[in-house]
């Protein structure tokens, strides 16, 4: 990576819980491809001011995690349809103080759903109601499956995420599902790591487990939907292909699968 210098293009990320996946991810292509760029991750309890921040300090690149991705819309300028669509925001470019918001969360679940041929004739229950369980819902409708329930204990955007998409809320996950989607914090790093996202019965009766926690990319959800022998996609395959996209819309750099896969390993090692 290049010595740090006044003309570096900064690009970053706000989560509320970051982690150093899109960090190594982006800094390692940046130093494969030889771009002057870099990249860090924050966490904020002033959105507003950061995302002010991003467009004052010229700040080329943002990436959006939980719990930011719907609060940021009113902070830019232009929302475009994959973001407008689904209410929620993952990547913004500022293009010269201009602040236009995108979202490639849902391009990448699509691509997952489609390079594993998953039949959309098969019932699926997503667990989540916040803006990636909008993306992986937007998604499945995409794909055309027509027997999705969103499990959320929100009543209020549990049952909207239904609607809006014409499928069913429940409070609690109950057995039947083919198609088990967990986008929820449980697995993830930190207080949650021990949480199994759903219970055995409900894993017992599905036949592909999807786990967006990206890390660690092996939740107890995916270790035991593995030990039962399901097949699993993981939170680590999501995260990959959506900061490639991102990645082309900051630097204007197309890159390869397997740069993608060189990346995406390089970020998840310890």
């Amino acid at each position: 990576m290049p010595i740090l210098n006044k003309d570096m293009t900064l690009c970053i990320s706000l989560a509320g819980r970051p982690s150093n996946i899109g960090t190594r991810f982006h800094n390692h292509l940046y130093d494969e491809l030889g771009l002057n760029f870099i990249y860090k991750a924050f966490s904020t309890d002033d959105i507003v001011g950061a995302i002010a921040g991003v467009r004052a300090l010229g700040i080329r690149g943002c990436s959006v995690s939980m719990p930011f991705k719907e609060a940021v819309i009113p902070l830019v300028d232009v929302v475009e349809s994959s973001a407008e669509a689904i209410g929620a925001v993952n990547t913004i470019v500022n293009d010269d103080g201009r602040l236009i918001a995108s979202n490639t969360d849902v391009e990448a679940v699509a691509s997952l759903i489609a390079s594993n041929g998953l039949d959309s004739s098969l019932p699926v229950l997503v667990q989540g109601s916040g803006g990636m369980a909008k993306a992986v819902v937007a998604a499945f409708r995409s794909a055309g499956f027509t027997d999705l329930t969103v499990v959320a204990r929100n009543t209020v955007a549990g049952p909207a995420l239904a609607e809006q998409y014409g499928y069913r809320h429940v409070a609690v996950a109950e057995p039947g599902a083919a198609i088990i989607v967990n986008v929820t914090p449980l697995g993830m790093r930190g207080a949650d790591a021990d949480v199994q996202a759903f219970d055995d019965a409900v894993l017992e009766a599905a036949a592909v487990v999807f786990d967006v926690v990206a890390f660690p990319a092996e939740t107890p959800l995916i270790i035991a939907a593995r030990a039962a022998g399901k097949r699993v996609i993981t939170g680590a395959e999501v995260i990959a292909l959506q900061a490639a996209a991102q990645f082309e819309k900051y630097t204007g750099v197309a890159v390869t699968a397997e740069q993608v896969a060189r990346a995406s390993e390089f970020s998840r090692a310890e």
